[in-house]
């Protein structure tokens, strides 16, 4: 049972998430636990509580801890486990050997990525990326706008397409769905400035498929028909658990980006 299970945990700016995954099938199979992410949001605070939900996880699925691998997500670029930006987290992040710590607190390995990278991962295998061929981008629409970007389903990692500048800053200012919220937009105005983000993105990598995932993708039905970027666009599938499961799957398939785990 164990070459199946993998701890996966997504560290977002409000809270942090962890679980068991059957990385076989994509599912949860212990409690996802959630515990607010410590304000100030600096290292010395949250790797603390990283530490402890994980031993948490491990601890409810029952399997030896040295043979579970552990996948943790980080809203930042992550190159051999250090998180290199800190574009909607504490400064404190950058350079900051996460992977390292990780490692020294835990008896298994560990492995550290994008939190997007993680979800597309997810959706990909598991979601509405299944039997996507060609260039395949998905985008999380919270805070901020991360995204993933595949070829054939194999990941291209820390495209930060959230960062393009769009009219002279970056385009998640406009088309997070944390922007809506902020400048009153009716779902009709907000759409067109994803639109016009989404038209940037498709000149770039012309791919075949648009996955928009993050909280705001429940309400789907209200934005994505007013889009009118040229490639399908569907909304993700996996949704709350689309981090947990790509982090597990990472950990689980030694997947790292920018060097070896250890």
């Amino acid at each position: 049972m164990a070459d199946h299970i993998a701890i996966g945990v997504d560290v977002g700016g409000s809270g942090i998430k962890s679980a068991a995954v059957d990385v076989d099938k994509g599912v949860l199979v212990t409690t996802r636990l959630r515990v607010p992410t410590p304000q100030p949001s600096a290292p010395e605070r949250v790797v603390p509580a990283i530490i402890r939900i994980i031993r948490r996880s491990l601890k409810e699925s029952g399997v030896d801890p040295k043979l579970v691998p552990v996948g943790v997500t980080m809203p930042s670029v992550v190159l051999a486990g250090v998180t290199k930006t800190a574009a909607n987290i504490d400064p404190a992040w950058i350079d900051f050997d996460l992977g390292a710590r990780l490692r020294a607190a835990l008896p298994g390995p560990v492995v550290v990525l994008n939190d997007a990278d993680a979800a597309g991962l997810a959706e990909m295998r598991f979601g509405a990326g299944v039997g996507e061929g060609g260039v395949v981008i998905t985008l999380t629409l919270g805070t901020g706008v991360g995204s993933g970007l595949f070829n054939d389903g194999v990941l291209v990692p820390n495209t930060e397409l959230g960062h393009m500048e769009i009219r002279g800053r970056d385009a998640e200012r406009r088309s997070a769905a944390a922007a809506r919220v902020r400048r009153g937009l009716s779902w009709k105005a907000w759409s067109a400035d994803l639109d016009e983000h989404l038209h940037a993105i498709d000149k770039l990598f012309w791919p075949n498929l648009l996955i928009l995932g993050g909280g705001v993708s429940k309400n789907a039905d209200k934005f994505i028909p007013r889009l009118t970027v040229r490639p399908r666009v569907v909304p993700a599938t996996l949704r709350n658990d689309a981090g947990i499961v790509g982090a597990a799957m990472a950990a689980s398939e030694s997947f790292v980006e920018g060097g070896p785990t250890r």
